[in-house]
């Protein structure tokens, strides 16, 4: 999925700064990594809001165009407001197609329904993980990684190491961490039980 993104370079910095930018109806933010120096800049609130409520944008590669030069970056982190619909700040990173990234992707678990732990067992899905932090070039990137419980039967699990994961992607948890269970009817009663 492709998203682009329009700033402007932020001349002045600092709280106050800020807040007036922010009472103006937009964010500050920041770009930076790469060979290049950071740079400041302040973008439209509505827009970078919209944006963010979408899954894939968090771990995209986004097309930002500050004064007609365009860059691409991922989102590497953002603040909000405790409670009000606000964000205060946004930082990307600068994305270069030669360098590998470290980022979180979504997990996206299938046949919940109809894995023979739920199904016939009665148990209930555990998940361990929502999303998983992998190592790729900016084109491998993948907007989720797709987890199969179809086989799973109650007391069984499926770890890092057993994930599906796209060409030119490694995950970069351990491979023995759980990612996603079911867990039988009575969980811990029922092992007591049959010891």
């Amino acid at each position: 999925m492709q998203f682009d993104l329009n700033a402007q370079p932020r001349q002045v910095q600092g709280t106050s700064a800020s807040r007036r930018l922010r009472r103006s109806g937009k964010v500050p933010g920041i770009i930076y990594g790469g060979e290049a120096a950071p740079v400041m800049i302040e973008m439209d609130h509505n827009e970078i809001y919209l944006q963010l409520r979408k899954e894939a944008f968090h771990s995209a590669i986004i097309n930002i165009s500050v004064d007609g030069k365009k860059e691409q970056v991922v989102l590497r982190d953002y603040q909000a407001h405790a409670y009000k619909l606000r964000v205060h700040h946004v930082d990307f990173q600068r994305v270069d197609a030669t360098h590998e990234l470290h980022i979180k992707v979504p997990l996206h678990f299938i046949n919940e329904e109809t894995a023979p732990g739920v199904k016939l067992s009665g148990g209930l899905v555990n998940h361990v993980m929502t999303e998983l932090e992998i190592q790729c070039l900016a084109k491998d990137l993948p907007e989720f990684v797709e987890v199969d419980l179809g086989a799973l039967k109650a007391g069984e699990s499926i770890h890092v190491s057993q994930v599906k994961l796209p060409a030119g992607v490694k995950a970069l948890a351990n491979g023995d961490e759980v990612v996603v269970g079911i867990v039988g009817k009575g969980g811990a009663a029922e092992e007591a039980a049959a010891e």
